[in-house]
Formats: C-alpha cells, structure tokens, sequence
C-alpha cells in the first residue's frame, strides 16, 4: 500500500504501526508515531491498521549530553 512517512511517500507491506516502525528499522521504545494528525499510544502500535493514503509522522528519540 502506499503511505506517507514525514511528508514522503513510500510503498509498504507493513499492516500495522509496530509493523511499520520495525520495517524502518527504528526501536519501538524509542519512537513517537502520529497517524493522520493523531498521536498513536505506543500500547496501540501493534493493533493500530494502517491503510492507503495514511500520513505518518515518526519523531526519533535521541540522547545526548
């Protein structure tokens, strides 16, 4: 299906958030994932559907000092 993650499209085969994340490689525990406007909680990533034309915003969390 085709989506867009942070304003660029991409096809996938990923059907949930969780799937999707993992696809892209990011860690689950480290990730904050809107789905159209709407902060998914991450007790949600794994049931919440993705579908065509979904935008996704995925934010990184990264530490540093």
């Amino acid at each position: 299906m085709r989506i867009q993650v942070n304003g660029e499209a991409r096809e996938t085969t990923a059907a949930t958030i969780l799937a999707l994340v993992e696809e892209l490689g990011l860690d689950i525990r480290k990730v904050a994932v809107e789905r159209n406007l709407e902060i998914v909680p991450r007790s949600l990533h794994g049931e919440t559907a993705l579908a065509e034309n979904d935008r996704i915003e995925v934010v990184q969390f990264v530490g540093g000092g």
